[in-house]
Order: structure tokens, then C-alpha cells, then sequence
């Protein structure tokens, strides 16, 4: 009776129609990435995960692309555009993540857990380091999306896009300016740490 059973189960489960379709293209793994309401690290870590699938990808076909694309111009700074915007997704998230485990300040109740709190600093700087590698991609591709070819050519499907590009080229928005003021006061706070000793608390 058991088996006649299982067997009975195999077939539905193989009689099903499978919704699965396997993601290879760029906007398909940016798709997956989303903002949850509270942001854990490993929630930071999956987003991670996927814009790095996303960057390393292949673009899909322009008729599938997240904006309309008329013609080779519009198909080449919309390549500019995408890899600008997953860079700076990128960024916030090591920001999050950076976040997480920073300390803003070493208060003097702070000194008996000294080593944990600076196992944490080191994984906020690391996180924040990265950043600044993922902005210098970003700017690289806002310089391309910026050519003069493209000056009158706005992809209005991707505003949100074409705005992020003209605030990295009017310095409006400059992570470089922000990681660099986070990464001095969480070496500040490391010294802090490092400065305690026993007579400290």
C-alpha cells in the first residue's frame, strides 16, 4: 500500500508544470535584489550577492531591457547607465553592512568588551573600504554615460538613472567624500578602544 502510494506521489509531482526558469542576464539578478524592511547583515549579504550575478552577467536582448531602447545610442548608454546604478547599489549596501557593525563612539563603559567591539570596527572598515572601490567603478561609468554624444539623449524609463549620473557629475553626490569622513572616525573610535586599558573601567 505504501509504495503504490509513493508511486502515486511521484507522478503528480512529476506531472506538475515547473515555473523555474534559470536567471543568467543582468536585469534578471538585479530584479532579485530588494530592501527589506529591517536589514539584517545576511539580508545585506544576499543583495550583495546578487548585484555582484548582476555585474558579472551578460545584458539580456535590448527588447528586455528596464527601459525603452530605440537604437544603438540609446542600447550603449543604457550599458553605461545599468552598470553606474549597480555599482551605487553596491555601495549602499556596504554602507548597511558597514553600518551594522560600527561603533560611533568608544565610551569608557565600553572596556571589558574592547575586543569584540574591535573585531566589529575591523568588519565596518573592510565594509566601507569596499565601497570606495565600487564608487571609482561607478564614476567610470557616469563618465561614459556623460559623453557629449549622449547630451540630448535622456532614457526616461530610467530617470531615477539619468539623475544618479548628473549628481556624480556635478559632485552633488561624492560616496568617495562619505566613506572616506566614515573610514576616519571608525579609526578614531579603533584608537579609543586601543587606548583603554585596566584602570580604564
Amino acid at each position: 500500500m505504501k509504495k503504490i502510494a509513493f508511486v502515486l506521489l511521484l507522478s503528480i509531482v512529476f506531472t506538475l508544470p515547473s515555473s523555474a526558469y534559470l536567471v543568467k542576464y543582468k536585469e534578471e539578478y538585479y530584479k532579485l535584489y530588494h530592501i527589506h524592511y529591517q536589514q539584517y547583515p545576511d539580508d545585506v549579504m544576499e543583495n550583495i550577492y546578487w548585484l555582484e550575478r548582476a555585474a558579472a552577467a551578460d545584458f539580456c536582448n535590448p527588447q528586455h531591457a528596464m527601459s525603452h531602447i530605440k537604437n544603438e545610442e540609446d542600447w550603449e548608454k543604457y550599458r553605461y547607465l545599468f552598470m553606474m546604478h549597480i555599482n551605487l547599489k553596491l555601495i549602499e549596501q556596504h554602507m548597511r553592512l558597514g553600518r551594522y557593525y560600527d561603533k560611533n563612539v568608544a565610551y569608557f563603559y565600553d572596556a571589558p568588551w574592547k575586543e569584540e567591539y574591535l573585531r566589529d570596527l575591523e568588519k565596518a572598515e573592510s565594509a566601507y573600504e569596499a565601497g570606495l572601490y565600487y564608487w571609482k567603478e561607478a564614476k567610470l561609468w557616469a563618465e561614459k554615460a556623460n559623453q557629449g554624444k549622449f547630451y540630448f539623449l535622456h532614457l526616461t524609463d530610467i530617470q531615477a538613472w539619468e539623475d544618479e549620473r548628473e549628481r556624480i557629475g556635478d559632485s552633488s553626490l561624492n560616496y568617495e567624500k562619505i566613506i572616506k569622513r566614515e573610514l576616519e572616525r571608525v579609526r578614531k573610535v579603533k584608537e579609543d578602544f586601543l587606548a583603554m586599558d585596566e584602570n580604564t573601567y
